[in-house]
C-alpha cells in the first residue's frame, strides 16, 4: 500500500508543478503580446490556485493516479485530457462566483500548456522508465506477462510470480505481471494482489498492443476444448509467447507442491485443430497386441515407427520392422533398444513390399499374426511424375503383402489408407484407391484372415506433411509457401492415427473401412499463419505467405467418404465404418494383370489409363 500511495503522490507533485508552471509561463507569454490578457499580482495567485485544486481534483476522480505509469496508454491520456479540461472549466465557473475575471485568450493558453505538461510528462517518464527496466535486465528475458483467466489458477500463478521476487534461481523470476484477461464480466476492472483484469478474451490482442505484453500464459485448466480454442485464436491473433496450463486431469499435485507456472506448456500446433483430441480403448488394443507377432510394413516411416512405439507398450511377443529405407529404421531400432533394452523382442528387416520371394521369407521366418500395412509412396506431386513406381510399390506392394498374410493365416490385416483415395484426382490417391480394392477382395475370400482398412486426412508432422514445411521455411527466414488460399484439409495428430489404426485392428471382423471423425477441416493458410504467429512474426510482415498454385493432381479439399459407402457407428462416436463395395474378383484381377505389365514396361501414359479403369472414381487431374 506504501508503494502505491508514494506513486500517487509523485505524480500529484509532478502535475501540481506543472499546472502552477503552466500558468506562470502562459501569463509571461501573454505579457510579450498585450498587458490587457494578463493577470498580475494576486488575481494570477487566485488563478492558479483554483485552477490547480480543480485539476488535480478531476484527475483524482477519473483515477489518473490509480494506474501504473509503465502502462499508460492512449485512453489514459485522453483521460487526462478530459479531466484537465473539466478542472479548467469548474475554476472558471468558480472564478466568476468570486468575481475573478481571466481573459479567454489567457483561459485557452493555460489549458494547453498545463495539458501538454500533464500529457508530456507522463509520456516522457513513462518511456524513460521502460527503458530504464529494460537495461537493468538481460536482453529478452523480462517478460511483461498477459494472465488469461482470473480464476483460482490464474491467481495461484500470480501469487507463484510474486513469491519468486527475490529467488534469482526461480525462472519465473523475470516475469512481469501486467494484467488479467477474463471473460467474467463481474471481474473486470477489479484486481488481485495489485493487478487490474483489463478487459475479456476477444480483447486479448487490444490489451497485448496496448500494454506492451511478450507473454501470455493461458490459465483455464477446467475449460471446454472449443473455448480453449478459441482462446488460444484470439492469443495467436498477437506477437506473444504463448504458455498454456494443462488441463486439470493433467495437472501434477505431488508432496513436492510442483508450482503451476512451470506445468505451463508451449503452445503447439495441434491446439488449434478445431476439436477434441480422438479418445481411444486401450483395453482393446492391448488385448490385440498383447503376446502376439506384429508385423509393420514401412516401419521406419512418420506413421510406421508411431504404430511400433506404441505396439510395444502393449508388449507383443515380437514386433518386426520391414523397410526398404535403412536409415529410418536404424532410428526406431535404436529408440526402442534404449528404451526396452533386451525387454522388447525386434527384429528389424530392410527389404521392399515389391519383393514377393524376400517377403515370402519374411512371413515363413517370423509368422506374424498381426500385419501393420503402412509401407507406400505417398508424396503427390512425385507420383504424378513416375505413376508406375506407384503402382509398383503402393498396389503390387500391397497385393504381395495381402496375399502372403492370407497364405499364412495372419489373424488381422491393418492397411492405412488415406482420403485421398475418396474420388481422387492424383495417381497417389488412386493407387491407394486400388489398394482398398484389394484390401476388400481379399476380405470376401479369405477364411481366416480379417483384412481391414484405415482411412484418415493429413497427419501433423508426418514425412510430407506441411508443418515440417512450414516451420522449416520460417526458421530460414524464407516465404512461406501455400498452394492455393482456399485449400483446406483434415488433420490428426501422428499418435491418434496409429491410435485409429490399432483400434481398428480390435475392432475389425473383416472388410471393414475405419474412417475417423475428424471435425472441422483446416484451411492451410489459417494453418500457416497460426504457425507463423507461434514464431512470435506477423504474417505478411514478419514472414510473407506466397500461394503457388494447385500442384498437379491437387485438389482444394479432401473427402473421407464415398457416396456409396455410407457410415455405420461404432463403440468409439469418433470412428465409422463405411459398408463393404462388393468387388467384381475376375474383373479386378484382370484388370490388375494389365496394370501390372504397363507399370514394369514403365509405360507412363499406359499406366495412367489403366488405372482409370481399374478405380473408376479417378478423375486424373494435371494443373
Amino acid at each position: 500500500m506504501r508503494k502505491v500511495n508514494y506513486r500517487k503522490l509523485v505524480l500529484a507533485i509532478a502535475d501540481v508543478f506543472i499546472i502552477i508552471t503552466s500558468g506562470i509561463i502562459s501569463n509571461f507569454l501573454l505579457s510579450l503580446i498585450s498587458s490587457d490578457i494578463v493577470f498580475a499580482g494576486k488575481e494570477l495567485l487566485y488563478a492558479v490556485v483554483i485552477d490547480l485544486i480543480m485539476c488535480v481534483f478531476m484527475m483524482f476522480f477519473f483515477g489518473a493516479y490509480s494506474r501504473l505509469w509503465r502502462n499508460f496508454n492512449i485512453r489514459d491520456y485522453v483521460s487526462c485530457i478530459i479531466s484537465m479540461g473539466i478542472g479548467f472549466a469548474l475554476a472558471e465557473v468558480v472564478m466568476l462566483i468570486f468575481e475573478i475575471r481571466q481573459n479567454i485568450v489567457f483561459l485557452i493558453t493555460y489549458f494547453l500548456v498545463a495539458t501538454v505538461g500533464v500529457c508530456l510528462f507522463r509520456f516522457i517518464f513513462r518511456k524513460t522508465f521502460l527503458d530504464l527496466t529494460k537495461a537493468g535486465r538481460e536482453e529478452g528475458i523480462f517478460e511483461r506477462t498477459l494472465i488469461v483467466g482470473a480464476g483460482r489458477a490464474g491467481q495461484m500463478i500470480l501469487q507463484e510470480i510474486l513469491n519468486s521476487r527475490n529467488d534469482l534461481n526461480n525462472p519465473s523470476h523475470n516475469i512481469l505481471p501486467v494484467c488479467f484477461a477474463d471473460d467474467d464480466v463481474s471481474k473486470l476492472r477489479t484486481k488481485i494482489n495489485g493487478v487490474s483484469v483489463l478487459g475479456t478474451c476477444p480483447e486479448i490482442p487490444r490489451i497485448c498492443a496496448d500494454y506492451q505484453i511478450s507473454n501470455i500464459i493461458v490459465a483455464i485448466p477446467s475449460c471446454e476444448e472449443d473455448e480453449k480454442r478459441k482462446i488460444l485464436d484470439y492469443c495467436s491473433a498477437t506477437e506473444c509467447k504463448i504458455k498454456v496450463i494443462p488441463y486439470i486431469s493433467e495437472l501434477l499435485f505431488d508432496d513436492k507442491n510442483k508450482p503451476l507456472i512451470s506445468q505451463a506448456k508451449e503452445i503447439r500446433i495441434e491446439d488449434l485443430l478445431g476439436r477434441k483430441p480422438i479418445e481411444f480403448n486401450k483395453k482393446e488394443i492391448k488385448r490385440l497386441i498383447n503376446g502376439k507377432v506384429c508385423m509393420v510394413t514401412g516401419g521406419g516411416g512418420s506413421i510406421g515407427s508411431e504404430l511400433v512405439r506404441q505396439i510395444a507398450k502393449y508388449e507383443p511377443k515380437q514386433i518386426i520392422i520391414v523397410d526398404i529405407y535403412e536409415n529410418n529404421a536404424y532410428d526406431i531400432q535404436q529408440e526402442l533398444v534404449l528404451e526396452y533394452g533386451t525387454k522388447l523382442n525386434l527384429v528389424t528387416i530392410i527389404s521392399s513390399v515389391r519383393d514377393y520371394d524376400k517377403m515370402d521369407k519374411i512371413f515363413r521366418d517370423y509368422r506374424p499374426q498381426l500385419v501393420f500395412h503402412a509401407a507406400a509412396h505417398k508424396h503427390v506431386p512425385l507420383m504424378e511424375t513416375v505413376p508406375e513406381e506407384a503402382v509398383k510399390n503402393n498396389i503390387f506392394g500391397t497385393f504381395n503383402v495381402a496375399t502372403l498374410a492370407e497364405f499364412y493365416k495372419v489373424d488381422k490385416f491393418v492397411m492405412i489408407s488415406t482420403d485421398k483415395a475418396v474420388n481422387p484426382t492424383n495417381v497417389m490417391g488412386a493407387t491407394k484407391r486400388a489398394c482398398e480394392m484389394i484390401i476388400q477382395y481379399k476380405a470376401q475370400t479369405s477364411s481366416h484372415t480379417d483384412f481391414v482398412t484405415t482411412r484418415f486426412g493429413n497427419v501433423l508432422g508426418s514425412n510430407g506433411s506441411v508443418i515440417p514445411l512450414f516451420r522449416r521455411q520460417i526458421e530460414n527466414g524464407a516465404d512461406v509457401t501455400v498452394t492455393h488460399p482456399d485449400i483446406i484439409r483434415y488433420f490428426m495428430t501422428i499418435p491418434e492415427a496409429v491410435s485409429l489404426v490399432l483400434e481398428a485392428g480390435a475392432m475389425a471382423k473383416g472388410g471393414e473401412i475405419f474412417v475417423l471423425d475428424m471435425g472441422a477441416p483446416v484451411k492451410i493458410t489459417t494453418l500457416a499463419e497460426n504457425l507463423i504467429r507461434m514464431y512470435g512474426k506477423v504474417p505478411y510482415k514478419d514472414v510473407k505467405i506466397v500461394f503457388t498454385g494447385l500442384r498437379p493432381g491437387e485438389k482444394l479439399f479432401e473427402e473421407l467418404l464415398m457416396d456409396e459407402e455410407g457410415l455405420e457407428s461404432t463403440a468409439n462416436k469418433k470412428i465409422f465404418i463405411g459398408n463393404q463395395i462388393n468387388i467384381d474378383a475376375d474383373d479386378m484381377l484382370l484388370k490388375l494383370q494389365s496394370l501390372r505389365n504397363a507399370a514394369e514396361a514403365n509405360d507412363s501414359e499406359k499406366t495412367i489409363q489403366l488405372l482409370s479403369d481399374l478405380v473408376p472414381t479417378f478423375n486424373h487431374q494435371i494443373n
